[in-house]
């Protein structure tokens, strides 16, 4: 069966009957059965429920819509009827369960996709690695000593390692891009207001849900999905994501968007080679801007601390995080700890300042431009959340961080991969373009997907589709 993704292969095979939803939905729960012991991504099953879907889809005929059938793997960050939601926190797992899908969940769920369990995070999404005390620690297919990155780690190495075709995710500050970089996929944060948020997200203006692919056929067809406004979210656009099709009118590039200091050798090196292949594939010369040119004064990752910790703090409550700090993640319990000691005039000042941030990038970008730099400036976080084994678990420097920019700008941007590190972990290119040019980003991406391919797997796993005899053409 050829097809231009994944999930368009899974589909119709099921639609015209050459496989069941329900043997697609038990290879799906098979694969995470004998996979996931190593990698430890999926920290729940709604096996029995996920099979009488899958059945009574088949009993239909098989027909639906884009993803009648397709098996689906929910951050546990979003709720899931009948599942508990626990933010990967110990303060959570008592949770009742959901009474409803959010919103996310509930798009891919009307499309057809059956939902077969949820994937592992940090403790409140809070972190670029995939590690808490409730459900412990998830490794990266690609190189088990290291973290598919976070927060969305869990769903990046579900994917990954072929366990499932789609798993859902959501990005305040990389928690897109990171796993994404870390595991070979692509993986795109919209311009905020492309898909509508509900509930209100923790960090208000910066997160956003948004899809992981392991093709742009795939990632094009989730977006198409999640995009579209929801009452109550003021800043949802009314209309459907703005497509481009055109090329960007300059290239710029930057080792760093936030942090100080050189990149560390093996990134640079990487990230060089990139460039030069960004060159070739999207027909333009490349104008450098270095990052005290970017931010004269200063990059904007303090007040993404300052803002995103005040907000944690005010969503579960100050008495509820004083309580329970002693049963928090070492790294949660720092961030919030953070929080808990800003006044309002520290938050105040971090918004107004905010706004000068994305006037120079505004400025810089323009209608039509776009900037390119490493998706994360370190070739890898090991599985605990430290560089290296003589460091502290749990508490990685900020200057390893380089996405947090696009979510105080409310700017799309994507991470394509790249290559591969010395240690395994691949590397990814980020893109960011100018508000609501996604279509931009993406048309970027099909070209640099079209000119170096990616493999669709970790190396030592079998493909989801590829296990279930069926075949992807790019």
């Amino acid at each position: 069966m050829a097809s231009h993704g994944v999930i368009a292969a899974i589909h119709d095979a099921i639609a015209s009957r050459r496989v069941s939803a329900e043997e697609v939905v038990r290879h799906a729960l098979e694969r995470i059965e004998s996979l996931d012991g190593a990698i430890n991504a999926v920290v729940a099953l709604r096996a029995d429920e996920a099979i009488a879907e899958a059945r009574a889809l088949d009993q239909a005929g098989g027909a639906g819509g884009a993803l009648a059938g397709v098996p689906v793997l929910v951050k546990d960050l979003e709720d899931v009827t009948g599942m508990r939601t626990t933010q990967g926190s110990v303060l959570f797992a008592d949770e009742p369960p959901a009474k409803g899908d959010g919103l996310v969940p509930s798009r891919l769920r009307a499309a057809g996709g059956i939902v077969v369990g949820k994937t592992n995070l940090p403790e409140f999404a809070s972190e670029g690695f995939t590690s808490n005390l409730l459900f412990g620690t998830t490794r990266n297919p690609w190189a088990l000593d290291w973290s598919p990155g976070g927060s969305s780690g869990g769903s990046a190495a579900a994917i990954a390692a072929g366990m499932a075709p789609i798993a859902t995710a959501t990005d305040g500050g990389g928690s897109i891009r990171i796993p994404a970089a870390f595991c070979g996929l692509v993986g795109i944060k919209p311009t905020n207001g492309v898909i509508g948020r509900r509930p209100i997200p923790d960090w208000i203006d910066f997160s956003t849900d948004g899809p992981l692919a392991t093709t742009m056929a795939d990632l094009r067809l989730l977006l198409s999905i999640e995009s579209g406004p929801v009452a109550g979210d003021p800043t949802a656009l009314p209309f459907p994501y703005p497509v481009a099709g055109e090329r960007p009118s300059k290239v710029f590039a930057s080792s760093r968007l936030s942090g100080e200091g050189p990149l560390p050798d093996a990134v640079a090196t990487a990230f060089e080679a990139a460039l030069e292949a960004a060159a070739r594939v999207f027909g333009t010369r490349i104008e450098r801007v270095e990052p005290d040119v970017l931010w004269p004064d200063g990059g904007p990752v303090d007040e993404w601390v300052v803002l995103a910790a005040v907000e944690h703090v005010h969503r579960l409550g100050r008495e509820f995080v004083q309580a329970g700090l002693d049963r928090m993640y070492p790294s949660a319990r720092s961030f919030m700890e953070y929080g808990l000691g800003l006044s309002i005039d520290d938050y105040m000042a971090a918004r107004r300042r905010r706004f000068e941030y994305v006037r120079q990038v505004d400025e810089l970008l323009g209608a039509d431009a776009v900037i390119l730099s490493p998706t994360v400036a370190s070739t890898g976080f090991l599985a605990d959340g430290r560089l290296t084994m003589e460091e502290e678990p749990g508490m990685l420097p900020s200057n390893v961080y380089n996405t947090e920019v696009a979510n105080m700008t409310g700017l799309p941007a994507i991470s394509l991969p790249a290559g591969i590190s010395p240690n395994g972990v691949p590397f990814g290119l980020q893109v960011m373009a100018p508000r609501f040019r996604d279509g931009l980003l993406l048309d970027l991406a099909e070209a640099w997907e079209r000119e170096r391919p990616w493999p669709l797997v970790a190396p030592g796993y079998e493909s989801f589709e590829v296990a279930l005899g069926l075949r992807v053409t790019r």
